[in-house]
């Protein structure tokens, strides 16, 4: 369908099904699978979010840096690199937590470092054919290194600092040693959501 209006939202058509009712199939700790006529998709338990950083770190001259890190993902079966992430008011007692909360504390708890600046980024969906979770974007500045990182006792996390200039060979070489890659480390390679002017 083509769309002529100016504002970019004419023409839009809901799917036959959305006004179905979504029944839940399964719902376990974090996550739930539902169904909505013939739609199946997953979504966070419990209303749960998530924050995703994009952590960038600078050098004395300028130059540029960002914070990654890996872990081993069940779902994947094997390594995968990503930007530091976490779910929002996950724990008990913590439900009012909002999201630039969250964002800080997973970052020191997974990298180390400690944002003197987070800007909100927006909302975002990552499989919306499958998946309603939406995550908070955000991007961490002036960052000061306060611990090894690494996550909690039953997380093992490795941190990865790396060029900026040089991110697109890095996650080429991950991805040739057979890794998976975060599809939001693309986010990395666009100037606006590195704080940069598109011109």
């Amino acid at each position: 369908m083509t769309d002529e209006d100016q504002d970019g939202f004419a023409g839009f058509e809901r799917d036959r099904d959305a006004d179905l009712p979504e029944e839940t199939r399964w719902e376990g700790r974090f996550i739930t699978a539902k169904t909505r006529g013939r739609w199946e998709y997953v979504g966070r338990a419990r209303g749960i979010r998530a924050a995703a950083i994009l952590a960038l770190d600078e050098d004395a001259d300028g130059m540029r840096h960002v914070i990654l890190v890996s872990q081993y993902r069940v779902p994947l079966s094997r390594f995968c690199l990503e930007i530091p992430a976490g779910l929002v008011g996950d724990d008990a007692g913590s439900e009012d937590e909002g999201a630039r909360d969250a964002a800080a504390r997973e970052l020191e708890e997974e990298t180390g470092y400690r944002a003197g600046r987070l800007e909100v980024l927006g909302e975002f969906y990552s499989s919306p054919g499958m998946v309603s979770e939406a995550f908070t974007l955000l991007r961490a500045t002036e960052l000061t290194k306060v611990n090894e990182g690494g996550g909690v006792s039953e997380e093992s996390i490795t941190v990865h600092r790396v060029p900026l200039a040089g991110l697109a060979d890095y996650v080429a070489k991950w991805r040739e040693a057979g890794h998976a890659v975060d599809v939001r480390i693309a986010m990395l390679m666009t100037p606006g959501f590195l704080g940069e002017r598109l011109t």
